[in-house]
C-alpha cells in the first residue's frame, strides 16, 4: 500500500494516544496528522506529542503535524476521531472537509453512538435515528453512516498535562462494520492499528461490544462524576456497589431487547471491575476539568431506548436527572 494519509480529529486521551501509537510504528507507511486545540494543541506543537505507556520506562515523544483548522489538511484516506459523542455534532464540517469518496471514519465512541441503527438487523429499528445524539442529522448527512468503522476502545487514558497522556492499562481495541460485514477496509484498517503496536479485533457484532462496555459506563462514569471517587472507592463502598449493579441489570435488560448479546454475567462484570483500579472515569476527568460530560450516550440513551424497547430504567432515570443537573451547575462553575 502506498503511504496512508491518517487524520485523528480530537487528539485528546484516546485519541492522542492513537496518534502516538500510529507516528511512531508506521513510519514511511503513513503520513499522520492530528485535529486539535487549546493548550494541548499549542503544547503538541512546541514540544512534541507524548505518551506514558502503562508499562513503559519512558515515555514515546513524536513530532507531529497538528492543527485546529481542518481545512488546512489535505483530504485523507482514513479518518480516526478521538471526540466524544456530544463533540461530534460541532465537529461534522471539519470532518467532512478531509473526506474524499472512498475515505472511512473509525468512530471511536463510548455509549451508544449516531449511527447505531443503520444497517441493523438485531432490533427491528434498522436506520432509526435520535436527534439527540446527532443533533439536526448533521453526522448523517454530511459523515454518513456509510463511512463509518465501529470501535469500541477498552483503554484507560487521561490528558495529564498538554500535550502528555498517560495510560492506566494495556487496553484493546474492536472495531467493525455496522453493516456486520467482514469487509475489506475493516480489515485493513485493523491490520494498520496492529502494526502501530495496539492490541486490535474485528467482529461481526460490533454492537455487542458498544453494549458490553456500556454495562459498564452507564454506571461507573455518572456516579463517579455524582461522588468524585475513583472505581475503586465505587467498588469499595456497599451503597454505590449495590447501585451499580442495578444499573448493569437494566443496561443488560435493554441491550437484550434490542437484540444484544452478552457473554458474561452481571456478577463476572463485577468482579472484573474490582481490578481496574484507583482510575478516574473519562466523565470525572472532565467534570474536574470543567468540560461538558458525555451524558446522552452513556446514560440518556439507557433511558430513551428502554422506552423504546419497553424495558423499564427507574434507576438510570434518575442517576439521568442529576447528572444532568450536575453538568448544568459545573458548566455554570457552581
Amino acid at each position: 500500500m502506498a503511504s496512508t494519509s491518517i487524520c485523528i480529529y480530537g487528539a485528546g486521551a484516546l485519541g492522542g494516544a492513537i496518534a502516538v501509537k500510529l507516528a511512531s510504528r508506521l513510519g514511511d507507511d503513513a503520513t499522520i496528522s492530528v485535529v486539535a486545540r487549546g493548550a494541548h494543541l499549542e503544547a503538541i506543537r512546541k514540544n512534541g506529542l507524548s505518551l506514558h505507556e502503562a508499562d513503559a520506562d519512558k515515555p514515546i515523544n513524536i513530532r507531529i503535524t497538528a492543527t485546529d483548522d481542518p481545512t488546512t489538511l489535505p483530504p485523507q484516506d482514513l479518518v480516526i476521531t478521538g471526540l466524544k459523542g456530544h463533540q461530534l455534532g460541532p465537529a461534522a464540517e471539519g470532518m467532512a472537509a478531509l473526506l474524499k469518496d472512498d475515505t472511512r471514519v473509525v468512530m471511536v465512541l463510548n455509549g451508544i453512538p449516531w449511527w447505531y441503527f443503520h444497517r441493523d438487523t438485531q432490533s427491528g429499528h434498522a436506520e432509526l435515528q435520535f436527534d439527540e445524539l446527532d443533533p439536526g442529522g448533521k453526522l448523517w448527512r454530511l459523515i454518513g453512516p456509510e463511512r463509518v468503522i465501529g470501535c469500541v476502545a477498552l483503554q484507560g487514558a487521561e490528558v495529564v498535562n498538554p500535550g502528555e497522556i498517560r495510560l492506566s492499562n494495556n487496553g484493546r481495541f474492536v472495531l467493525g462494520e455496522p453493516s456486520g460485514d467482514m469487509s475489506a477496509d475493516l480489515e485493513t484498517i485493523a491490520g494498520l492499528f496492529a502494526k502501530a503496536g495496539l492490541n486490535v479485533s474485528t467482529t461481526p457484532r460490533i454492537r455487542d461490544e458498544i453494549w458490553s462496555k456500556l454495562t459498564g459506563n452507564a454506571a461507573f462514569n455518572p456516579i463517579s462524576a455524582l461522588t468524585r471517587a475513583l472505581m475503586t472507592d465505587i467498588m469499595a463502598d456497599p451503597a454505590l456497589f449495590d447501585m451499580v449493579g442495578k444499573i448493569m441489570n437494566e443496561v443488560r435488560a435493554v441491550g437484550s431487547a434490542l437484540g444484544a448479546a452478552f457473554s458474561i454475567t452481571i456478577a463476572e462484570r463485577l468482579e472484573q471491575s474490582r481490578h481496574i483500579g484507583p482510575v478516574r472515569t473519562s466523565m470525572l476527568q472532565d467534570l474536574l476539568g470543567g468540560k461538558a460530560l458525555e451524558i446522552v450516550p452513556l446514560v440518556g440513551m439507557v433511558v430513551a431506548l428502554g422506552r423504546i424497547g419497553k424495558v423499564p430504567t427507574p434507576v438510570s432515570e434518575v442517576i439521568l436527572a442529576l447528572v444532568t443537573q450536575l453538568d448544568k451547575e459545573n458548566q455554570r462553575g457552581g
